[in-house]
């Protein structure tokens, strides 16, 4: 679990991980884009297993709107918001000031940290057989708030609300804050990313859940976001599933506390959609 949640990482739950996954996908999912940050974001998707390039790649997403993907049984991926970019009209290249993917719209690698983190997979991986399984993730540190609200209404298990209300920008300690050039905070690093060491980055002789425990930082993010990740090996909390081909998805940037504890949106019929489409 944990090496996926480690600095430029890249893993994705597989069911090696979670043998009790067995529900087979049949439909995949949608994944429905909310922007209910008071600015423009730009989010940036990438595919773990190339299944599948969903949006592109990368999109732009105007405040108030809403735009939607379908990815295919078996898909695995993440997804992220950048902010304050810089794009030309006509042009692939700019940049932004958090979750940057190499100075292009269309992300062909993950967003540079800190960068708050979605990731998914849809019934157990490659194959498409088994749970869906998904987490957001503040281990990368954060830059805006993420919230994922499956459609289904879950019966029993943990098909529900995972991510991250709170502005972690607003109550990040002054050591690992990103300003802006007006001085403003625009994204909170993670102690791994700030200071390197192994008990924050959980390598090394810290590389097992035994020797990497939680931290006095990882405990800050988690207190501010009690359904995220806040270190490599916050499973217990963090990591939610829902019976693949039962439910779609939607993944607010900035959501707000009543987003938390609502217990599903309605599949497919959301009003403020601007465009649904395959990838």
């Amino acid at each position: 679990m944990a090496a996926f949640l480690l600095k430029f990482s890249f893993f994705f739950l597989t069911p090696l991980l979670f043998p009790g996954s067995s529900a087979a996908a049949r439909s995949g999912a949608t994944f429905t884009f909310k922007n209910n940050c008071p600015y423009t974001v730009w989010p940036g998707t990438l595919s773990g297993n190339g299944v599948a390039v969903l949006g592109g790649g990368g999109f732009e997403l105007p405040t108030n709107a809403s735009t939607s993907f379908w990815a295919p049984p078996g898909w695995s991926g993440r997804f992220w918001a950048r902010t304050r970019c810089l794009f030309g009209s006509s042009s692939n290249s700019g940049t932004c000031a958090t979750g940057d993917c190499g100075g292009v719209l269309r992300c062909a690698v993950g967003g540079a940290p800190p960068v708050t983190l979605a990731e998914f997979t849809l019934g157990g991986g490659s194959g498409g057989a088994g749970n869906d399984f998904y987490d957001v993730s503040l281990v990368d540190g954060y830059n805006v708030g993420i919230g994922v609200q499956p459609s289904a209404v879950a019966t029993s298990g943990n098909c529900r609300f995972a991510g991250c209300v709170a502005d972690v920008n607003a109550r990040c300690p002054a050591e690992l804050r990103v300003a802006a050039k007006s001085g403003d905070t625009v994204a909170c690093r993670s102690a791994c990313e700030a200071f390197g060491a192994r008990e924050y980055c959980c390598t090394g002789d810290h590389g097992l859940p035994a020797t990497c425990g939680p931290t006095s930082y990882s405990q800050l993010f988690k207190a501010a976001c009690p359904a995220a990740y806040s270190y490599a090996y916050d499973d217990a909390t963090s990591t939610f599933t829902c019976a693949a081909g039962t439910t779609d998805y939607l993944i607010t940037f900035c959501p707000s506390a009543a987003d938390g504890q609502s217990k599903s949106y309605p599949a497919r019929a959301e009003t403020d959609i601007i465009n649904t489409h395959a990838p």
